[in-house]
């Protein structure tokens, strides 16, 4: 009823102007604390899921601004975009801030365009597996560790133990086959544009610029300019995020709120930070 009234209104007073729903997708995947939640599908279910129901808007716009983290959560965020934009006949535009790099380039690749500034940085197409050591830390301080299992690789890895190459070969392995699944998903999105340069698997990254010679991207653009130019100057962004809930919080987000719980809380939240502030600084940022 209110659409058809529309129509009859006269120009002027018709609100016709294309709205382009779009959701940031900014963090480290997967890394979640008490304080917060992260980047992952429950983080961003809710609004992907209301930016691809809007019937009127002919695409949705991401914006990545992502070092990257969980393979799994990764995948499980591209892939929901892909079945959205199926499933709603929507067009993807992915447009990457300061970085999309590991899993931040795989959700990147969701979109039916990417583009990028000159200075973002793209690619890193690889997988990593990072910890310390802390074997002669215990002999120093005279601390007795004890561990009791049911099953001879249960620890694998273990921190308090020294390094076993065996361990160590079969981490390789499973990296192996993220490696490759990365790899697959790459070829299946950019393979047709993709050039043949050697490194391109190898986890080196680039610059906006470089990684448009190379066909990991389509263009330089940024949102709003090429909004404008694909769907006319008129053309609105409308930021869709996820609702709120306890104390302003974004939805999903679990909160520590007294006692041992909240200083268990602190104290991962700032694990997490340094963890995730290390992966930014990886890429000079």
């Amino acid at each position: 009823m209110l659409s058809s009234f529309r129509r009859i209104l006269p120009k002027r007073f018709r609100n016709d102007k294309p709205v382009i729903p779009v959701v940031r997708l900014q963090g480290a995947i997967g890394m979640q604390s008490p304080m917060r939640s992260g980047l992952s599908l429950a983080s961003v279910a809710l609004p992907l899921e209301k930016a691809f129901s809007i019937k009127k808007a002919p695409a949705v716009a991401l914006i990545v601004n992502s070092p990257g983290g969980s393979p799994v959560q990764s995948r499980l965020i591209f892939k929901r975009i892909r079945d959205l934009a199926k499933e709603n006949d929507k067009d993807v535009l992915v447009f990457v801030e300061d970085v999309a790099a590991s899993g931040g380039y795989m959700i990147a690749l969701a979109g039916d365009e990417i583009f990028v500034d000159p200075s973002s940085v793209v690619g890193s197409i690889g997988v990593v597996a990072a910890g310390f050591g802390f074997t002669e830390l215990i002999k120093k301080i005279g601390v007795d560790r004890r561990v009791y299992t049911a099953g001879e690789k249960k620890v694998t890895l273990d921190p308090f133990q020294p390094e076993d190459p065996e361990d160590i070969a079969y981490l390789k392995t499973l990296q192996l086959e993220i490696h490759e699944t990365f790899i697959d998903l790459v070829k299946s999105r950019r393979g047709d544009i993709l050039t043949d340069d050697p490194d391109l698997f190898t986890g080196k990254f680039w610059t906006g610029r470089t990684a448009v010679q190379l066909g990991l991207v389509d263009a330089i653009g940024d949102l709003r300019a090429v909004l404008r130019e694909r769907f006319g100057e008129k053309t609105q962004p409308n930021l869709i995020s996820a609702p709120r809930g306890l104390f302003g919080r974004r939805a999903g987000l679990g909160v520590a709120l007294k006692g041992q719980r909240l200083t268990e809380g602190l104290g991962e939240e700032l694990i997490s930070s340094v963890e995730e502030r290390a992966m930014w600084m990886r890429y000079g940022l």
